[in-house]
C-alpha cells in the first residue's frame, strides 16, 4: 500500500466529506467516489479518489490532532451540516400517497411557467424526500441527504441555485454527477395547516439558468395553492 495514497475504508471516506456513511456508499455506487470491495465485501476506497471529490466540492481544512500513524490519515473536519428545517415532521399524511390530478396540474404548470423541463412536489420526512408529483423525472424517491428541497426547507422562502457545478453544496450530489445531471434548482417551500414545512414545489434544469422576476412569482403562486390544498385538508 502507498504510503502517499492509502486506502480508507467507507467511514474515513464519509469523515473526510463530511456525510453520513450511507451518503458515501450511495456516492461509491453511484460511481461519483471510484472505490471496490474487498473479498469480505467491504468497500474501500484510495485517499486520492476522496481528495479529488473534495476538491469538486470545494471542501478544505484538516483536523488537528496527532500525526497519523502507519496505515492511517489524518482527517479533515466534518463539514457543518445543512441547516435543519424548522418544524419539518418526522412523518406527514401526503407521504406514500397515490399521484393526485390537483398536484399532478401544479408541477406541469410550474414546468411550463418556468420553461424547465423538470417539476416536482416532494415531501421529506424521516430520512426520504418523496415525489408527489413529478414531471420530466422517473424517479420516485431520492434518500433525504441528496434533497437540494432541505435547503428551500431551511430558508423558509424560494431557493435558487442557478449551476449546480459550481456550488459546493451540490457539486458532488448524485443528482448532478449523474442522471438527470441536474444544473439548476428553484424551489418554494410548502406548508400544512400547522405552519410545518414539510416540502417544496421546485422547477429543475439540466443547464444552468436563472429565473425572471415574473417566473419566480409564478412559482410561489402556484407553491401557495398546493399549501392550501393541503391546508384545507387539516
Amino acid at each position: 500500500m502507498s504510503e502517499d495514497d492509502p486506502i480508507l475504508t467507507t467511514r474515513e471516506a464519509a469523515q473526510m466529506l463530511g456525510v453520513a456513511v450511507s451518503t458515501a456508499q450511495l456516492w461509491m455506487e453511484s460511481g461519483a467516489l471510484p472505490a471496490w470491495k474487498t473479498p469480505g465485501g467491504h468497500r474501500r476506497v484510495r485517499l486520492s479518489a476522496v481528495r479529488q471529490l473534495q476538491a469538486r466540492q470545494g471542501a478544505t481544512g484538516t483536523a488537528p490532532g496527532a500525526p497519523a500513524g502507519p496505515g492511517m490519515v489524518s482527517l479533515p473536519t466534518p463539514a457543518a451540516p445543512a441547516p435543519r428545517e424548522a418544524g419539518a415532521p418526522a412523518a406527514h399524511a401526503l407521504l406514500d400517497t397515490p399521484p393526485e390530478d390537483v398536484f399532478d396540474r401544479l408541477a406541469r404548470l410550474a414546468a411550463q411557467v418556468t420553461d424547465c423541463p423538470m417539476a416536482l412536489v416532494t415531501v421529506l420526512a424521516g430520512e426520504r424526500q418523496w415525489f408527489k408529483a413529478r414531471v420530466g423525472l422517473d424517479l420516485q424517491e431520492t434518500p433525504r441527504e441528496w434533497a437540494f428541497c432541505k435547503h428551500a426547507l431551511a430558508s423558509g422562502d424560494a431557493f435558487v441555485v442557478g449551476d449546480a457545478t459550481l456550488d459546493a453544496r451540490f457539486a458532488a450530489n448524485p443528482l448532478v454527477t449523474r442522471a438527470p445531471h441536474v444544473r439548476f434548482y428553484a424551489g418554494v417551500p410548502l406548508e400544512d395547516a400547522q405552519g410545518r414545512r414539510f416540502g417544496t414545489l421546485c422547477v429543475l434544469d439540466r443547464e444552468p439558468r436563472r429565473l425572471r422576476e415574473r417566473e419566480l412569482r409564478a412559482l410561489r403562486e402556484l407553491a401557495a395553492i398546493a399549501s392550501d390544498e393541503i391546508k384545507r385538508r387539516g
